[in-house]
């Protein structure tokens, strides 16, 4: 289930309003990791949403306006640090983490194991969510980034994504 959590860093996690903003702002997009598992069944928790997004200059500016609607900031680095929130700037890097008004935002061009949106739109599931048509990555994606990550947390969520594949 989609769990709230405040931080300090950023807002209580609202993940309607994350999407919300992002299809307001036109923003092509696909949900991936926890919040697309969790929206297909999967018996996990999270604290943010990650998304792959589409790197088209439009998109990029898209992106950009929505974020900064969002008071995005970069999580983890140190307060203050210059960072022009624009398209230009998400052309020149590809994954970022964002701390928003509306809580942690993980922005991902080419997710571990994927060739980035035009892999992974080919096979989302489109779902009717807060008044608005999200694209989900399908669980065999998930599956294949979290193996192409492999990160402990990864591993451990593996099973969990095998086994709502198999039901």
């Amino acid at each position: 289930r989609l769990t709230d959590r405040a931080s300090a860093a950023s807002g209580a996690f609202d993940p309607a309003a994350l999407l919300q903003t992002l299809d307001a702002h036109g923003v092509a997009f696909v949900v991936i990791g926890g919040v697309a598992a969790i929206l297909q069944g999967a018996p996990l928790t999270t604290g943010d949403l990650d998304i792959c997004y589409e790197r088209s200059t439009p998109n990029l500016e898209a992106l950009g306006r929505a974020l900064r609607s969002l008071d995005a900031r970069l999580r983890g680095v140190e307060a203050g640090l210059p960072f022009q929130l624009d398209a230009r700037t998400l052309r020149l890097g590809d994954s970022f983490t964002f701390a928003t008004s509306a809580g942690d935002l993980d922005c991902l061009g080419t997710p571990s194991g994927t060739g980035g949106y035009a892999d992974l739109v080919t096979k989302a599931i489109e779902m009717e969510l807060v008044g608005i048509r999200v694209r989900l990555a399908s669980v065999d994606d998930l599956i294949r980034m979290k193996r192409a990550a492999n990160r402990l947390k990864d591993r451990e969520q593996l099973r969990v994504l095998g086994a709502r594949r198999d039901e």
